[in-house]
């Protein structure tokens, strides 16, 4: 990676399916390969501008949809987006849904995360000689989820602003007994991707929200068929089209500077001082840590 994308000015990060940045008057640049500490990206980074805005999509699965839930290595698509100078992220997902009311098509913003996932440590940027912890009890950025929910308002689209996201591994879905213990516990809405993205984003001060786009209702409603790959594919496809639709009227509405809480999580997470911080490690995380390091400068 070139310095001149570390220095570029503040950028927005989309994360979600390969065609996802086919959005009109989206002015593609170039396709950036990122290499990182913790490895390769799921693909190639399309960079371009949209309403005056920098903008880098990143396919979740990599293009062509190649890569398991649980083969997702999130440490290097957010180091990744964060060395191209990304300061808010939105995260289009696929979801089941939990509830009666939450039906395939319908659009959800949630506000909280249930984490069942079981690779937790690859879930943070930091050991190595660098403790930090940060605030995660509001894990999505409230301003950036209220930008989505007023485009998709707008929009005339079905949409539920806050709920809970429970996070499982996959790549199997649930079972009947496993969805129904998550609707008898409140959750909303279940997935296979969005927390790690949550919690890394934070520490990497990026602020994140999360268009959920329902695409069936798990297995849980034994009147329709349960949940499968080819069930919802349809849904998929009209769901692409409406986060397109969102991402265009949200994107010119974002704020071009980084001053929201998110933007400095890192303040009050820190518990290593910084005459301990190993200097591989402090290189390794430099993306991160740039604004403290500069103040030594």
């Amino acid at each position: 990676m070139s310095e001149s994308h570390a220095s570029s000015a503040p950028a927005i990060g989309i994360i979600g399916g390969s065609g996802l940045y086919e959005i009109d008057g989206f002015e593609q640049g170039e396709e950036v390969v990122v290499e990182t500490p913790f490895g390769s990206p799921s693909d190639a980074i399309v960079t371009g501008t949209f309403a005056g805005r920098r903008v880098c999509f990143l396919p979740r699965h990599g293009r062509g949809h190649r890569i398991l839930p649980s083969e997702l290595n999130h440490r290097a698509n957010i180091w990744a987006l964060r060395s191209l100078g990304v300061r808010w992220i939105v995260a289009v997902t696929a979801v089941g849904s939990l509830r009666e009311e939450y039906e395939p098509r319908d659009i959800l913003l949630p506000d909280q995360f249930f984490d069942r996932t079981s690779q937790r440590a690859d879930h943070t940027f930091f050991g190595k000689g660098i403790v930090a912890h940060i605030a995660f009890g509001d894990p999505i950025a409230t301003q950036l989820r209220e930008l989505l929910a007023e485009a998709s308002v707008g929009l005339g689209l079905k949409t539920h602003n806050g709920g809970t996201y429970v996070n499982m591994d996959g790549p199997a879905f649930s079972t009947r007994a496993e969805s129904e213990t998550n609707r008898r516990l409140g959750f909303d809405v279940i997935g296979m991707t969005n927390l790690p993205e949550a919690k890394l984003a934070r520490e990497a001060e990026i602020a994140l929200a999360t268009l959920a786009m329902i695409t069936d209702y798990d297995c849980w409603k034994i009147e329709e068929d349960a949940v499968t790959a080819h069930a919802v594919i349809e849904h998929v496809q009209a769901n692409a089209a409406n986060a397109k639709r969102i991402l265009a009227a949200a994107i010119p509405k974002i704020p071009a500077t980084p001053d929201w809480p998110e933007h400095q999580a890192l303040d009050s997470a820190l518990f290593t001082d910084r005459s301990l911080w190993p200097e591989e490690t402090t290189e390794n995380l430099r993306p991160l840590l740039a604004r403290f390091l500069k103040q030594e400068s």
